[in-house]
């Protein structure tokens, strides 16, 4: 009952984001503070992915197909904006537990340089070959000819995730994290209404289709970035940006890349898995890539709240670490990932019981609800260890420590994972199981090392 009391006390000066010093007071009382706008926050951002697939759906399997071969590729852009957050919450966080905010709006401008400069790469990329690209991923010719567009449009526009991620991450690094939060809600709202407009018509607005969808997504997130940067510039945050900031710094810009290497290289090898994993789901036909893909989607729904809790471990190690306050650091990083198991092991439960129901809500194909129930039962069979996992490779993003993270996915990952998935699945003709299966456990591998390596505690020394 007084559990509740707090909660109920303390959830609207959460969600307003009033200014707050976490590197001090009680522990638990930070992790909800932080963890609550920032799991609203990663909720927001995988709606973006749920709403894509309801109105697409109605489409059929190539087009959800589509969907879920683009998301696949857009993971290696997805990488990369996350990996450079890390740098940037990690280095922003830091100057803010050491009272420097004008340090921190310096790396704020020169992690947006970074974040436009390697955008314009992809998009040129996604513009001139979006066909070859669905080609590559194993896309049948009618899934290319009805879905190209909806690749092309989508990594042709990536500056809008890459800016959303890599903003938000300079509010949450500075513990402005409900500013991240409505920022997102803003983009999706304007996603819902815009998804259907141009995917089935309105008005003036032709049926686009599956293209509809990336044009709806990408309009909604660049309306976020709009209002993101209003805020940074107009000061409506811990942090403001003056027209003075908005210069290259040399030295400033080659420390945010040497932290960042080793995010986006985690992210990097994490995500180009998911690749081949789909480009190995492909083998076995659009039913069953369709159901994998909704089933992805679901889980990503209770995935982005876990790495929201993850995301408030990262910004206290970073801003304690900041503060001189490492076993206050330590603390909060067991605590966090305490919370986040428990709400990861009632989640699980959820899909083990109603995985057909959950997926009826997407399609009618049996074949896919199937294959979707499956996908959902055996990766939350793994959620617990994937919770605790994921906040302790946040924290070691958060004291700055990014290679730490690098070197434990790429031994996962590639090491186990997709040799794992591939013998399983084609070799001794598994199936769809052994690709399943080989998720679960690589994600549970992470979680056992993850822990022992924290342990030892070479984090706290890390210099950002």
């Amino acid at each position: 009952m007084e559990t509740l009391k707090k909660i109920i006390k303390y959830l609207p000066q959460a969600i307003a984001g009033k200014d707050q010093d976490f590197t001090s007071g009680s522990i638990r009382k930070a992790i909800f503070l932080l963890s609550v706008p920032m799991v609203l926050e990663m909720m927001m951002e995988s709606v973006f992915f749920l709403v894509d697939a309801y109105f697409v759906s109605s489409l059929g399997a190539n087009a959800i197909a589509t969907v879920g071969l683009t998301e696949s590729v857009l993971t290696l852009v997805y990488a990369i904006a996350i990996g450079l957050s890390m740098g940037v919450t990690a280095i922003v966080a830091r100057r803010i537990g050491e009272k420097n905010v004008s340090g921190a709006s310096k790396a704020a401008v020169q992690s947006i340089f970074l974040g436009i400069a390697l955008a314009v790469v992809v998009s040129v990329i996604g513009i001139l070959f979006p066909k070859e690209i669905l080609g590559l991923m194993g896309g049948e010719t009618d899934l290319i000819a009805e879905g190209y567009g909806y690749t092309q449009i989508l990594l042709g526009g990536n500056v809008t995730i890459m800016l959303l991620f890599i903003i938000n991450a300079i509010f949450r690094g500075a513990g402005d994290a409900s500013v991240a939060m409505k920022v997102l809600i803003f983009s999706n709202l304007l996603n819902i209404i815009l998804d259907p407009m141009f995917i089935f018509g309105f008005g003036p607005i032709p049926a686009y289709g599956v293209k509809g969808a990336a044009i709806a997504t990408t309009i909604g997130r660049g309306s976020a970035v709009v209002l993101q940067l209003v805020i940074l510039f107009y000061g409506w945050s811990r942090i403001k940006v003056g027209l003075k900031d908005v210069v290259f710094r040399l030295g400033i810009m080659l420390n945010l890349i040497r932290v960042s290497l080793g995010g986006i290289g985690q992210f990097i090898i994490g995500t180009s898995s998911w690749v081949f994993l789909m480009r190995i789901m492909a083998e076995f036909g659009s039913e069953v890539l369709a159901g994998y893909t909704i089933a992805i989607r679901v889980l990503m729904f209770t995935l982005m709240p876990s790495w929201g809790m993850s995301n408030a471990a990262a910004t206290l190690v970073g801003q304690n670490l900041g503060a001189q306050k490492p076993d206050r650091a330590e603390s909060s990083v067991w605590k966090t990932g305490k919370y986040n198991a428990w709400f990861m092991a009632a989640v699980s439960v959820f899909y083990l019981l109603f995985a057909e129901m959950i997926l009826k809500i997407f399609s009618d194909d049996p074949s896919v609800i199937e294959n979707g129930a499956l996908s959902l039962r055996i990766i939350a069979a793994g959620y617990v260890a994937y919770a605790y996992g994921m906040v302790i490779i946040q924290a070691f993003n958060g004291a700055g420590n990014t290679r730490t993270p690098t070197i434990i996915n790429f031994f996962c990952f590639w090491l186990f994972q997709l040799p794992f998935a591939y013998l399983a699945a084609i070799v001794f003709d598994w199936g769809v199981n052994g690709v399943l299966w080989a998720i679960t456990s690589a994600e549970v591998l992470i979680a056992i090392i993850g822990i022992i390596w924290f342990k030892r505690g070479n984090w706290k020394t890390v210099q950002v």
